[in-house]
Formats: C-alpha cells, structure tokens, sequence
C-alpha cells in the first residue's frame, strides 16, 4: 500500500478554475480563487505530479484554513479590453503518477485547453506508460479592472 501526503494511504484530487474582479490585482486574485472553490485554503504551490491511486472529488473537504497543496495557472491584469485565460489539464495514466499542466496567458479558450491537454499527453508518453484520461478545465474572461483567471488542481 502507498502512502500518499499527509501519512493518508489515499487520496483525493479536485479541479477548479475560477476568475474574479475587485478594486486591486491581489483582491482580483482572491476573488478568483472564491470562485474556484479554495479561496479559504492556505494554498501550497506544487510542482505537477499527481500521485497513484487519487481520487477526483467535487470540492475540497478539508477544514476552512487547512494548507491545500496546488498546481495552477493564473494571471491576473489590468489592461481594459484585453483577453486573459487560465487552463489545466490533468493526465491519468493506466500505471504509476499522472501529470497536471498549467497555462495562462491570452489565448482563446479552445486553444490554451488543446495546448495543456497536448502537454499533459506528451508528459506521459515521457514516462512511458499509456493514457488511460484527460481532465481538463479553462477559465477565460475579458479584462474590465483589475482581474484574474485561475485554474488548478488540488491535491490531498
């Protein structure tokens, strides 16, 4: 049996993104990530490997305030009119660790999903093991003061 973080010997996984405006960048941010569900987290950011055996779940259950590791992708803006766009790709292997990867920048939506979804392929094949399932979520909106984007996966 694996144990996984927390001394836990399994665990979970939830997808979110969200997008968020406020009065400031840092609210616009915070704003966002009440919007992906793990705004009363204290998020640690991770690298992208999520372990063997994990779980997918429709929103952390973990105590409001609890550390919550994360692999994301955000960017948040100011310029009016521009096009900011936050994706996340989650890769399941049919053995060992899947892979979790991040875009953010400005392009459309369809676009930065097939980017990620493209990287999180090309990450297992590296491994050598065969893709059994992609997830992946975008999160896209135009800039009207300061706003962000986020999309990540959270692991516990």
């Amino acid at each position: 049996m694996t144990t996984h973080i927390y001394g836990l010997p399994e665990g979970k996984f939830f997808i979110c993104a969200g997008k968020g405006r406020a009065n400031t960048l840092l609210n616009s941010f915070d704003a966002a990530l009440l919007d992906a569900g793990v705004g009363n987290y204290n998020l640690i950011k991770v690298s992208s490997i999520l372990p063997e055996g994990f779980e997918e779940v429709e929103k952390v259950d973990l105590p409001e305030g609890s550390l919550l590791p994360i692999a994301y992708g955000a960017v948040s803006e100011f310029e009016e009119g521009k096009r900011i766009t936050a994706a996340i790709a989650v890769a399941i292997p049919d053995r060992g660790v899947g892979v979790i990867m991040e875009y953010s920048g400005d392009l459309p939506e369809e676009e930065a999903k097939t980017k990620v979804e493209k990287m999180a392929r090309e990450a297992i094949e590296l491994r050598g093991a065969k893709l059994v399932e992609i997830k992946s979520k975008v999160v896209s909106t135009v800039v009207k003061g300061p706003t962000t984007v986020f999309a990540g996966v959270a692991l516990w």
